[in-house]
This record gives structure tokens, sequence and C-alpha cells, in this order.
């Protein structure tokens, strides 16, 4: 178990999106964080007390958790300076980055001289079992996106609450780092061998009550070049009953593509209805999730009603506006 509190580490993020799992963990788990740290130069703020070493340490923070996605996952030497100097601390440390840090041979020195745990959660911990494709007992809802980082992850939380409000069976089904952090569990699917992932997808959601829901944290975008393998994994081993499209109305391009254009929500629909339907032809799109939070209060209601009118779908910002109406076109289902 990683122990809590944490002190989430920022470092030199180049913007807010960069720090993606720090900003997960305090908007969903609050009271893990005593406080976030950050380097000279960094771009992003999670809206939390900035603190040394020191100061998280005697507020009781426990564990430095890497609260970065950086494109490639990587450690620098930069950062290693700060994270061998929390391990000389007593902190231990986390990290979702491709880069493990069982990899890099002064952490494990240095975690061994002070007797802190080093915690790699993107390793896969389970032989998965390669896809079958047989039909299981239960409902599943996917989120999937126009692009990575768009609030797929945020949906799934948000619609796992406003279910479980309504006295509806669900299960957030985390599969990245961030989720992983959030809740404890799950499956790091993009470190999961390409031929195993829509078979760790069906191991994640196995067969449940008719009545009940796994809510499956999206990954990438099937429109986004570098990421669209994890999707379709994610469609096909799913096995998706409702599918969510989920869009951020402000990107100029897709994250980390200049040359390419973030697709329509309707071009998602289509393509990713037609490849859901491969293994479960009933499933159906209920609703759209947008985030809003570039736009203003104004700009937001009007952005939504026009997707909603477009669309023929419910259209909500889930964490501005909460999912009730998300959860209400699943318990129509």
């Amino acid at each position: 178990m990683i122990e809590t509190p944490y002190l989430l580490f920022l470092g030199d993020a180049p913007d807010q999106l960069a720090a993606k799992v720090a900003q997960g963990i305090k908007d969903w788990r609050p009271d893990n964080a005593v406080g976030q740290y950050r380097m000279p130069g960094c771009g992003a703020d999670v809206g939390l007390q900035d603190m040394t070493l020191e100061q998280a340490k005697a507020a009781g923070a426990k564990t430095l958790v890497i609260g970065v996605a950086n494109r490639g996952g990587v450690i620098s030497q930069a950062w290693k300076d700060i994270l061998i100097e929390a391990l000389g601390m007593g902190y231990d440390l986390a990290s979702g980055l491709h880069n493990l840090l069982a990899n890099e041979g002064d952490l494990v020195a240095a975690s061994q001289v002070n007797g802190g745990t080093l915690h790699d959660v993107r390793v896969p911990n389970v032989e998965y079992p390669i896809a079958n494709g047989v039909k299981r007992s239960g409902k599943r809802v996917l989120a999937v996106g126009t692009d990575c980082s768009v609030g797929k992850m945020y949906t799934a939380l948000a619609l796992d609450e406003a279910m479980r409000e309504k006295g509806m069976k669900s299960t957030f089904r985390a599969t990245g780092q961030t989720g992983i952090l959030i809740t404890g569990s799950g499956v790091p699917l993009d470190a999961v061998i390409a031929d195993f992932m829509a078979g760790a997808v069906e191991y994640l959601t196995p067969d449940n009550d008719e009545d009940h829901w796994d809510i499956i944290e999206g990954q990438g975008s099937l429109f986004h070049v570098s990421y669209s393998g994890v999707t379709l994994a994610l469609i096909h081993g799913g096995q998706p009953d409702a599918l969510i499209i989920c869009h951020e109305p402000t990107r100029p391009h897709m994250r980390g593509l200049p040359d390419y254009t973030p697709p329509s929500m309707q071009a998602v629909s289509d393509m990713a209805l037609a490849l859901a339907k491969v293994a479960n032809p009933a499933c159906k799109v209920i609703g759209v999730s947008v985030n809003t939070q570039h736009l203003s209060q104004e700009e937001a209601e009007a952005y939504l009603a026009k997707v909603e009118a477009e669309m023929g779908l419910p259209a909500v910002d889930p964490f501005r506006q909460g999912a009730e109406r998300l959860a209400e076109a699943i318990k129509n289902i």
C-alpha cells in the first residue's frame, strides 16, 4: 500500500495538462495531499499550498508522488536530485511514469540506504489473458475521447459518484496511473503488452450482477496516432453497453500533435460505436461530456446547449455540473 498523505511533485511541468496526475489526486482525493512541490519555471499549479520537502514532512507527508505525466514518462536528472533528497528525509516515492523508479540505480540505492519504498504504479502485477470476447454478465460504460487528456477519467469518476447517489450499483475501474493512485487498484493498461491489453480489460471487468455497472476509465483516442491502440483495446475488451463521448472544445490541435486537428464529436461517436458493436452489438452512445474549464459559465452553458442540439444527446460538464443526467441516461438502458 502507498502511504498517505502525499506531497504532490509537479517538478518542472510545462503546463497544466502535464500535471494531470497531481490534479486528479487533488480533485478526487484532496484529503490525501498536504501540498505541492514545484521547481523553478513550473507551468502548472493544482491549487495546493507550495511546500518544501521539510515543510511537507512536518505536515505529515509520507510519500512524494510524481504528479506529472510528461511525454515518454521520463525522470530527468533535475528531478532525481530532489527525489534522492526526499528519500534521504524518509519519504517513500510513487510514480506512474513509464520510466520506472526501480530501473534507476541511484534511486534504488538511496531507497535502500534510507529504508524508503519505491512504488511503480505503471507495472502490471498480473499475467493477463488474451481476450476471448465471451459475453460477461453485468453492464459496462466506457468514456471515449476526441483527444488525450480531455476528461475521460473525471467523467468516469463523476458518473460513479452520481450513480451511487442514485442507489445504482457501480464500480469505477481504473486503467491509468492517476486512477490507480486515486482508488488504489486497477490495470496500468498502456504498460500491458499489446496482445494482452484487451484481455486485461476483460480481467478488470469480470462477470457481475445483471444490474451492476462497471465504469471503465478511458484512455487515448481512436483519432490520436500515438495512442489509438489502447483505446481500441478498451472498446473491444470492455464490451461496453454504453459509450460517453468526451471533448475539450478549446484545443487548436491534438495533444502533442501540432499537425493534427481534433476530430468532431460525431466522428468519434460514429467510429467508436461501429467498433464497439463488433464485441457488443447492443452498445449505444448515451451522452456527451464536455470539459469546459477554459470557458466562462455563460460560454459553457451556450456550448453545451449547442452540442446537445446537434448530437441529440444529453451534454454536460460532469465536474462542473455533476453527472446526474448521464446517470439518468445510463439508468434508462
